[in-house]
């Protein structure tokens, strides 16, 4: 493979424009650059909770498919371009297979669970709450301009995963589930 960067800095992006994969100059506040920020910043605690499983972990090889998808995602909105897809109905399938796979080993949820109960699992809420603001911000992108709507679709479907894979990893670590107490209802905190 050729290097694909030979110098890291470039001075282009100083006065807050930053380019597409198509050339093009754009704001580095745009809705699409917004997005991608959400993005790599999702991949990014995905690689931590990665960094905190083992690599026999059934999960790890899950983590890293979708650490690759998000970057296929980001791929195809900095292309700018609605003849390049890379987030397909296929994926989003596959998505919800290892969704059901993993909740129908799960005992049923009957009240709302705070965000903990094992550090992997509290990773995983996290990259879980970082997925749903990369999807509102993917839905201003696609309100804002023309965009492939499979990658909101992708990123709502994931943070559904990532909630259920944060219960699978607490309830693996032996944790016990923190259910939400509404401040009038609590007898004490947790």
């Amino acid at each position: 493979m050729a290097d694909r960067l030979t110098r890291i800095y470039t001075r282009t992006g100083d006065k807050g424009l930053t380019g597409l994969a198509d050339g093009r100059r754009v704001a580095k506040t745009s809705e699409r650059i917004e997005a991608l920020g959400d993005i790599d910043e999702l991949n990014s605690i995905l690689g931590v909770l990665r960094a905190e499983l083992t690599t026999e972990d059934p999960l790890s090889p899950v983590f890293f498919q979708l650490q690759n998808d998000l970057f296929d995602l980001g791929g195809e909105i900095a292309m700018a371009n609605l003849d390049y897809r890379a987030i397909s109905p296929e994926m989003i399938t596959e998505l919800e297979s290892h969704l059901d796979n993993l909740n129908e080993q799960l005992p049923p949820l009957t009240e709302f669970i705070l965000p903990g109960g094992s550090r992997s699992a509290a990773y995983c809420h996290q990259a879980r709450s970082i997925c749903r603001r990369a999807e509102r911000q993917m839905i201003r992108l696609c309100n804002a301009e023309e965009q492939n709507s499979m990658g909101a679709i992708y990123l709502n479907r994931l943070s559904d995963l990532l909630f259920v894979c944060a219960r699978t990893l607490a309830l693996r670590a032996g944790a016990v589930e923190v259910y939400w107490q509404p401040r009038n209802k609590s007898k004490g905190s947790q």
